[in-house]
């Protein structure tokens, strides 16, 4: 029997943040045309020094865009992270680790980015779209978010119509993986909401050349 006891800097540390297994905890979500998603609610345990330093320690940016005749501020703030950059939390790297042990065998490749965005409020959202800017156009890949603060709704429609859109409240250590073809058959968005939310953080994990 450890006698170990916990110090005062132990007991005003709080919590260690900690992941959950993946292996056999997944939920996954078979869709039409050859996509899924899989989803882990509270897969990050005790995460609110991680979503701390994600609102305090990222060089956030905001962009604006073309949107048809004009530009337009892009209604979230971003940040994006290479292969080479070191991510702001260890925990992130852990997850990113994870993932990338878990799905080995299917996705074939390790995920290599993250990309952040920052909902600061209700008004802040991301548009119907797929990631397929890169070779997510042309092939099945993965895209695994996790969620920090505030849940917010992931809604997924399929391209082709004909099936009721799916929402998916993401909460905070919430992770959920889109996969197969999905990118390319499948839009998914964070719709607008009026119900007073805090902010919430998404970070996007996916392999090197899909955007």
């Amino acid at each position: 029997m450890s006698s170990y006891q916990p110090s005062m800097l132990d007991l005003m540390a709080g919590p260690v943040t900690t992941l959950e297994p993946l292996p056999g905890r997944l939920e996954r979500h078979v869709l039409t045309a050859g996509a899924w998603v899989d989803v882990l609610p509270g897969w990050v345990r005790h995460s609110d020094a991680v979503f701390e330093t994600l609102l305090n320690d990222v060089d956030w940016r905001a962009e604006r865009r073309q949107m048809y005749d004009g530009v337009v501020d892009v209604p979230r703030l971003l940040r994006w992270y290479g292969g080479d950059e070191t991510l702001p939390h260890p925990t992130l790297t852990d997850a990113r680790s994870a993932l990338s042990e878990h799905y080995a065998e299917e996705l074939g490749e390790e995920f290599v980015t993250a990309g952040m965005c920052l909902y600061r409020d209700g008004r802040d959202s991301v548009a119907w779209h797929g990631d397929t800017l890169g070779r997510s156009a042309h092939i099945d890949t993965m895209v695994a978010i996790v969620s920090f603060g505030s849940p917010r709704t992931l809604a997924l429609r399929p391209r082709a119509g004909g099936h009721e859109t799916l929402r998916f409240p993401l909460g905070h250590g919430d992770l959920i993986v889109m996969g197969g073809s999905c990118q390319r058959t499948w839009e998914h968005a964070i719709p607008k909401t009026a119900k007073p939310v805090g902010p919430r953080v998404s970070v996007q994990f996916r392999p090197i050349g899909v955007a």
